[in-house]
């Protein structure tokens, strides 16, 4: 259900709505209030892993969160995204962030695992608004193709599978395989 407004919200009108019912999570996009995905048994694998192999790689460089949003701006207007995980460096966090707050910078990474009822086309164009408001790295990562896809500012996306090792150069000494990301989860090669 979206939050529907007369006019569109801006983002203190949005960070001034009341909380959802239950565990529902709202999004600001196109001044509307958009309820996100709850996660399911697979991407709450999937985000573990992948929380667990960035906070190893940049311990002590900077802050890791799952389910934090930010406060960007998407086509000259106030947007407000949940990724399922990002990164943001000690370099970029400001030293006035509200730790309650949402990020108030782009991050350096923003991770997002493709749900039920997404697409590959839909998480694409919104790694392209990431990038257009200056976050400097999207993994898409689509536990159906058993992949991630990479997409950069300056360059064309890639596209990881199997046994192909991600590194990154943003991330000194983080490398890993898509094959390995989903062991770690304990999802099984035949999972939808």
């Amino acid at each position: 259900m979206i939050l529907q407004a007369k006019n569109q919200l801006t983002l203190q009108e949005f960070l001034n709505l009341p909380p959802g019912e239950g565990d529902i999570t709202y999004e600001l996009v196109d001044g509307q209030a958009i309820p996100k995905m709850s996660p399911k048994k697979f991407h709450s694998k999937l985000t573990r892993a992948l929380l667990n192999l960035i906070e190893q790689c940049c311990e002590g460089k900077g802050e890791v969160c799952p389910e934090l949003a930010i406060a960007l701006t998407r086509r000259g207007r106030d947007w407000m995204p949940i990724p399922d995980i990002l990164y943001i460096s000690n370099e970029r966090l400001p030293p006035e962030w509200d730790q309650e707050g949402a990020c108030s910078v782009p991050p350096d990474l923003v991770i997002e695992i493709i749900s039920p009822g997404q697409t590959f086309g839909q998480m694409a164009a919104k790694a392209k608004d990431y990038l257009d408001a200056k976050v400097l790295r999207v993994w898409v990562v689509d536990s159906k193709a058993r992949s991630i896809t990479v997409f950069y500012p300056d360059a064309a996306p890639q596209t990881y599978m199997g046994d192909e090792l991600l590194t990154d150069s943003l991330f000194e000494g983080l490398e890993f395989t898509v094959e390995q990301l989903f062991q770690k989860a304990k999802i099984p090669l035949n999972a939808e």
